[in-house]
């Protein structure tokens, strides 16, 4: 612990936003940086806890006290192995993780001021990459094959982590390019493509073979291969089966945001194919991160305006006594793209849609009460006859993701991250698939 009394002496200083009138304009990334000696300050502020419960938080189980001291210190190297000994993508989660560890900080519990745990992350993958302290690795191979279905977070996790053991691994996805969700789920402006395009370079360049634009019948899977890890995520949006869904201009959130970030990676669509705001009364249904992320688009894209409503009652500012300390804590989140200007409204269900000429013009919804269950168990919805019909021509489905339903699989055939959990975060994803390469390594050196 280089300084003892950071904590007292340092602020918490976050990178901020570009400004809102500049940043809308643009897919280009919202969050900025601080410089080098700024960072270094912020690190100090780790107290380096007897029991650090940012670590304990962390599914992939980060030493965050050990970088963050290193990184107080100018090592920036050192912060970086530190870093990569549980974290094979920081450059990603320093980006787009919520941060489990920060609220878990014990400065959250003191001050709510937390260290900048997340952003320190970023800037630590940034310097390892900037430093050319990243080179591409050659691992002594042991002649087995291993087959990722999947090229998203848990598929990149099995294969790096598999690929430093020696199998050669290949990656099959169906899309054009790696990255599953980070690349076709979410927005340039909160993390940019090329960052993923940066590592894919050097996974490719330390073995990893990457068959893209490849369905893979997973009844039928490629023959060759050793074992077989299947990480196609959760593939199938939430609909909403209520009375005009038929209706044109109701679209699934991955539909607008996978194809907007196709449009920047050089492809085109059709006119009638584009699933564009601009001119648009939008409406997101569905108050998570997808729906954010669905706000943040519609905005950039030129919407008249957006709304998003959300079944569950809005939750408490600041403090919920229901999650305290350190759990994660279930309060109102603002978001860049909240920011960036919306209607936000809760405790409403939607009805059904209503249209004209064959396309929506809004949605019938109703105010619903939540009835606390005397057990503990789940609350009860109750609709309260308060209906109010919301204008909108163009809806988005952000309501989350079924978790899939897989067969049978033989004793070689392994499942990882939403493949087998269900959707959750990048973090956790990243996590089980190292997990699940532990398992196939054990599998296939005959270990128990």
């Amino acid at each position: 612990m280089g300084d003892s009394k950071a904590f007292l002496n340092i602020p918490r200083q976050e990178a901020g936003y570009r400004p809102i009138q500049e940043r809308i304009t643009d897919y280009s990334q919202v969050e900025q940086t601080l410089n080098s000696h700024d960072r270094k300050l912020q690190a100090s502020r780790c107290m380096d806890c007897g029991v650090p419960f940012c670590h304990w938080a962390c599914p992939l189980g980060n030493k965050d006290p050990e970088f963050q001291d290193a990184l107080y210190k100018g090592k920036w190297k050192e912060a970086y192995q530190i870093l990569t000994q549980t974290n094979d993508f920081p450059e990603f989660t320093g980006r787009i993780c919520p941060a489990l560890c920060e609220k878990s900080c014990v400065l959250k519990l003191t001050f709510d001021a937390p260290v900048t745990i997340r952003e320190n992350e970023a800037a630590i993958a940034e310097a390892a990459f900037r430093e050319g302290y990243i080179q591409p690795q050659q691992p002594v191979r042991n002649g087995k094959k291993v087959a990722v279905i999947g090229a998203g977070p848990a598929g990149l996790s099995v294969a790096m982590r598999l690929n430093v053991k020696g199998y050669e691994v290949t990656i099959f996805d169906s899309k054009p390019m790696p990255g599953g969700l980070l690349r076709y789920g979410i927005p340039n402006f909160k993390l940019p493509k090329e960052i993923i395009d940066r590592r894919m370079k050097i996974l490719a360049a330390e073995g990893i073979k990457f068959e893209m634009g490849v369905h893979i019948d997973v009844q039928k899977l490629p023959e060759g291969f050793d074992a077989y890890v299947i990480c196609t995520g959760t593939p199938t949006a939430r609909d909403l089966p209520i009375p005009g869904r038929d209706l044109k201009g109701i679209y699934f959130a991955l539909e607008m945001l996978g194809q907007q970030n196709m449009i920047l990676d050089g492809e085109t669509f059709a006119k009638d194919q584009l699933v564009n705001a601009k001119g648009k009364k939008v409406l997101v249904i569905g108050g998570g991160d997808t729906g954010s992320d669905c706000i943040g688009t519609s905005i950039r894209q030129g919407a008249v305006s957006v709304t998003q409503i959300e079944i569950m009652p809005q939750p408490p500012v600041g403090h919920n006594p229901a999650t305290p300390w350190p759990q994660w804590p279930v309060v109102l989140k603002t978001t860049s793209s909240h920011e960036e200007g919306c209607t936000r409204r809760w405790s409403l269900a939607s009805n059904h849609f209503i249209g004209k000429n064959g396309k929506v013009c809004g949605v019938e919804v109703e105010e619903v009460e939540w009835i606390p269950a005397t057990d503990g168990g789940r609350p009860t919805m109750k609709p309260t006859g308060k209906k109010e019909v919301i204008e909108a021509d163009m809806v988005l489905l952000a309501m989350g993701f079924l978790k899939p339903q897989q067969p049978e699989f033989p004793a070689n055939v392994f499942v990882a991250g939403d493949a087998a959990n269900g959707a959750s975060l990048v973090v956790r994803a990243l996590a089980d698939g190292r997990k699940v390469a532990k398992a196939v390594d054990a599998y296939l050196s005959g270990k128990k």
